[in-house]
């Protein structure tokens, strides 16, 4: 019995916080679904209906919007990868100041998004650190004639941030498969007649393909569904799928809601569809470490 307890005891201890922890996502979650199929007591919709599902689809702003985070989200997963990936075989490969390069790439982790979005802000604005370089050195000489990188339609600033943010978090969890790779694997390519590039192309980068993935899924389901950075650096128009909602919820008119939680509605599935990927990833990662 005592044995029983014991095992039972960190359980049992944790249940009055995981009771309210999920009780507040599973009512959340409720609320979510009842609004998008337009099930709204207080303002007089009791109705379920998909009426609110078709003219999401329908709106071309909405579109525009789906296109704009699926992009955003795209490139600057794909940036971080190459960028963290590289960062971690340069340390691997550097014998010289090896911990003080690891801390260095690993601090943008450590920074919050609203400060990685004023720092994007200050290197990208038309007289931020960027334009001033390239004016001191005559390559523009006006500083309106720095192009457009914030508040832009195509996310460059969000895209920034996200790279700056997510390349040191790829650089990290890379970095500790990379340490775990014999040298011998590389001194019997090497000696076999294949050169550096072909050593990293099919003998490391296979061995860290599964850490690869599920750090790409991760990073991409984060800036998907992520509010603050193109809330702050995005544009008006298109709105990033998350500025949308949130532009929806907080409208004044309350009949706008159920708009708001379909979009809501949409992120959430596309981040499970994510999730469950992320779980197929893990799996690979297993079967390749045993």
């Amino acid at each position: 019995m005592n044995i029983m307890y014991e095992k039972l005891k960190p359980y049992l201890m944790l249940m009055p916080t995981m009771i309210i922890i999920v009780g507040v996502f599973l009512s959340g979650i409720c609320v979510l679904i009842a609004q998008s199929f337009g099930y709204f007591p207080e303002i007089g919709l009791t109705e379920p209906t998909t009426k609110y599902f078709k003219e999401v689809f329908s709106s071309p702003s909405f579109r525009c919007s789906l296109m704009l985070s699926l992009r955003i989200s795209l490139i600057s997963t794909l940036g971080s990868v190459i960028v963290g990936v590289f960062i971690s075989y340069i340390i691997i490969k550097s014998n010289k100041l090896v911990n003080a390069k690891k801390l260095i790439s690993r601090v943008p982790v450590l920074v919050p998004h609203i400060i990685a979005a004023i720092i994007a802000y200050n290197f990208l604005s038309a007289t931020g650190i960027l334009s001033r370089i390239l004016y001191n050195l005559n390559i523009i000489d006006d500083f309106n004639k720095f192009p457009i990188l914030i508040f832009d339609r195509f996310g460059v600033g969000t895209i920034f941030a996200y790279i700056w943010k997510g390349a040191p978090y790829v650089s990290m969890v890379t970095y500790a498969v990379l340490k775990k790779v014999d040298r011998e694997y590389m001194d019997m390519t090497l000696n076999l007649g294949a050169t550096t590039r072909q050593y990293f192309w099919h003998v490391l980068l296979p061995l860290i393909y599964p850490t690869i993935l599920s750090s790409f899924i991760i990073l991409f389901a984060f800036s998907f569904s992520a509010f603050e950075i193109p809330f702050l650096l995005g544009s008006t128009v298109p709105r990033a799928l998350p500025v949308l909602a949130y532009h929806e919820y907080s409208a004044g008119d309350l009949l706008r809601r159920p708009y708001s939680m379909v979009i809501n509605f949409i992120i959430t599935f596309i981040c499970i569809i994510m999730a469950f990927f992320y779980k197929k990833s893990i799996d690979l990662i297993n079967k390749y470490n045993r």
